[in-house]
């Protein structure tokens, strides 16, 4: 008998360690979820995440009672739960799925030597990428810091190893230890808001969503993905994040849908979440500072009013304040927005990243250590494979791309929703007899730009030039 440890592989199905688990032991798996206070309670902790999450759990328990059995639900240290769970179940080891935040990786090295010496089995087994971390390194067997090579070789490898979906473990009914009731939000985070974003929870409900994402969108997701207003995603990530779904099961069904730049880019972007995982494996001192260093001498001016005016979706840009509306409304953003108003944050209100990293981090539901830290430095030109700090968008000439009619405007800043199109994305520049038309006055029902953007970037250059002036080799170190 063993213990199999959910973490983020909160499914049945294409459950590498499960499977292992229930294999070796003809079914008989304790399955046990333990709430770690280290994480719920973390820098990066998020009410709606934890919602989420617990909406899972639920849909998970809910799932194996079909076979008898129940999620041993626990609350505490780890190492302590799973040492109670051994000898209460008479399990003789742990299975698990590999996580690679920094804490992750510390937490389950303590955790496998204690049990081995106490005795145990403990297995660990890659499930949450598709490629770890020696998997896909340079021709000397170093990690790549640039996506482009990395994708390369990744796409290489896939095509050597093709990815393999499994089924569903055979699971034996046997008796489990008591579990706790699964808490409730406010009993693991007291202060959390009594009204929060609900995403749709669940393996079943996750698979239903995969198969209409390639059903429709995908064909066209490589132009899709970037028309703001148009179902042109996948919206799979929160299943992503707490493993609902596998990356697997995602690249299988993407190489087995009709070949196309659609299918060819979504691929991309699972490449994407595996890069920067490995990124935060191999280079842990960018989850608290710059990848480059010497990124860390930006003189940040972080005005909290203008910083305030961004969580609140008001600044006068109205596809940065529809993105951020959207983020409070949903617990999710758009991809291209996320980029959007991550330059806008650094490169025209010239606050520090790591600010707005946080704020992402406490609101989204797919909120990932990695991902998020890799999208946030690559927008403010810090990180890895980032986009130059010269490189600045202009909001207005973004929205008008990628939003061309205001339909995505529209949806989340509905005081603009009379606004012309020709003026959605510059209301400030509307004639007064056309703001009264439209029935908002600029400065009173929908605010005035609250920085000039041509100003900002000048200022940006000069704030990153000066950070990087000096032939410091620490800025050479990781390019």
């Amino acid at each position: 008998m063993y213990i199999h440890w959910f973490r983020r592989d909160l499914r049945l199905r294409d459950n590498t360690a499960l499977m292992a688990a229930a294999t070796a032991a003809g079914g008989a798996v304790v399955p046990v979820f333990i709430f770690d206070d280290a994480i719920l309670r973390g820098h990066f902790a998020s009410p709606a995440r934890t919602q989420f999450l617990l909406d899972c759990l639920a849909a998970l328990d809910k799932e194996l009672r079909t076979f008898g059995l129940h999620l041993v639900v626990r609350r505490g240290d780890p190492l302590r739960t799973l040492f109670d769970v051994l000898r209460e179940s008479g399990a003789s080891g742990v299975t698990w799925n590999r996580d690679y935040t920094p804490y992750a990786v510390r937490r389950d090295t303590a955790i496998k030597q204690a049990l081995r010496e106490a005795g145990y089995e403990a297995h660990s087994f890659k499930d949450t990428v598709i490629f770890e971390m020696e998997e896909v390194t340079t021709a000397d067997g170093r990690p790549y810091t640039v996506y482009t090579p990395y994708a390369k070789r990744w796409r290489s490898r896939l095509a050597a190893e093709p990815v393999t979906v499994q089924d569903m473990p055979r699971l034996a009914t046997i008796p489990l230890p008591v579990s706790e009731p699964l808490p409730r939000l406010t009993d693991l985070l007291p202060d959390a808001p009594t009204t929060l974003p609900r995403f749709p929870a669940g393996e079943a409900v996750a698979l239903e969503a995969l198969e209409r994402f390639v059903r429709g969108p995908l064909a066209g997701y490589a132009q899709g993905r970037d028309l703001m207003a148009v179902a042109g995603t996948s919206r799979l990530s929160p299943y992503l994040r707490l493993g609902v779904l596998s990356p697997r099961q995602c690249a299988a069904a993407a190489l087995a849908a009709p070949p196309g730049p659609g299918p060819e880019s979504w691929i991309g972007e699972l490449i994407w979440r595996d890069f920067y995982v490995q990124v935060l494996y191999h280079f842990p001192h960018a989850l608290r500072g710059s990848f480059k260093p010497a990124y860390n001498r930006i003189a940040w001016p972080n005005d909290p009013e203008l910083f305030t005016a961004w969580q609140q979706g008001q600044t006068g840009y109205p596809i940065v304040d529809a993105a951020m509306r959207q983020l409070q409304r949903e617990g999710w953003m758009h991809n291209r927005a996320r980029m959007i108003v991550a330059s806008f944050l650094t490169k025209d209100l010239l606050i520090d990243w790591r600010w707005g990293e946080r704020h992402f981090m406490h609101l989204l539901i797919d909120g990932d250590p990695a991902a998020n830290n890799g999208g946030w430095q690559w927008a403010a030109g810090t990180g890895t494979d980032a986009q130059p700090f010269f490189r600045i968008f202009n909001p207005v000439s973004q929205g008008q791309k990628f939003d061309p009619e205001g339909a995505y405007v529209r949806r989340y800043v509905p005081e603009l929703a009379n606004v012309p199109t020709r003026y959605i994305h510059e209301p400030h520049k509307m004639p007064l007899a056309e703001q009264r038309k439209a029935g908002v006055l600029i400065g009173r029902d929908y605010p005035a730009p609250i920085v000039d953007h041509a100003t900002q970037r000048t200022k940006a250059l000069e704030l990153y030039r000066a950070a990087t002036r000096h032939n410091d080799s620490s800025a050479e170190q990781y390019a």
